[in-house]
């Protein structure tokens, strides 16, 4: 098997394998767990569906499955150590899931609007939906002072604002640079010390500390930092991401329309 760019397809796992890890997205930006394990981790996942005859949006469809499921049981379920290392599974491996459904897609020659589209809402209702959990969870089974139920409120304000911020800014640079896929790994990295330094506002290192909910001291604590994390570095990037949208060159003014002849 050579590469895909080639003109062949991949025909078992390791091909696949091998020919998602030369087409990946830019790590710029990305913190190191989802950078360096959970890409890793989707990478499998891609190269299994892809020999499987499996769709990007079958994936799509299994990863919201394991990952409501996790936040269905924290919402519901008893504050166990089982049930918080089954929550923080669940997410983990529907986060996986998550990213191995765009690797899939580039695998098989690119992804649909559609399916892009169908990720994304995925995502929004999984960031709108946890932290509604954490907050149900907290009042059913957590005996703290009730304003400290604001965190998980805050939270959801915040992770809604950055991934509609994170989503918009990707959408105009890929507009102002006429491509309508991913820009890929040798168009922009981060260092593996900003990586680190980020590493509080990881999605995936959120999925590790649910495994502590049964916790009630240790779960606030490292929740409220999280979110606390995630916050300034809202803060941070807003501007950034602003400054940068006001140095892109405005789009071309459409022609006039010819004037009617005779």
């Amino acid at each position: 098997m050579s590469s895909t760019s080639a003109g062949t397809v991949p025909r078992t796992y390791r091909d696949a394998h091998r020919a998602l890890a030369s087409n990946q997205k830019t790590s710029k930006g990305a913190p190191a767990y989802s950078r360096y394990v959970n890409r890793a981790m989707g990478r499998r996942f891609a190269a299994l569906a892809y020999v499987a005859g499996m769709t990007p949006n079958q994936v799509t469809a299994v990863s919201a499955l394991l990952t409501y499921s996790g936040i269905a049981l924290v919402a519901f379920a008893a504050p166990t150590v089982p049930v918080s290392i089954a929550i923080s599974l669940l997410l983990l491996v529907g986060y996986s899931l998550d990213s191995a459904d765009g690797q899939l897609a580039r695998l098989r020659g690119g992804g649909s609007a559609a399916g892009e589209w169908l990720d994304h809402v995925v995502d929004a209702i999984k960031i709108g939906l946890l932290h509604v959990a954490v907050l149900l969870f907290w009042y059913r089974h957590y005996d703290i002072d009730d304003r400290l139920l604001l965190i998980p409120l805050g939270y959801l304000v915040v992770q809604t604002v950055f991934f509609f911020a994170t989503m918009l800014t990707d959408s105009l640079r890929r507009s102002h640079r006429g491509i309508t896929r991913n820009i890929l790994a040798g168009e922009g990295s981060s260092s593996l010390a900003y990586s680190l330094m980020v590493l509080p506002t990881d999605y995936g290192v959120l999925c590790m500390v649910f495994a502590l909910l049964w916790w009630q001291a240790g779960f606030v604590v490292l929740y409220g930092l999280f979110a606390l994390a995630a916050t300034g570095f809202l803060l941070l990037a807003l501007p950034k991401w602003y400054l940068e949208m006001r140095r892109l060159a405005p789009a071309p003014a459409a022609a006039a329309p010819a004037p009617p002849v005779g």
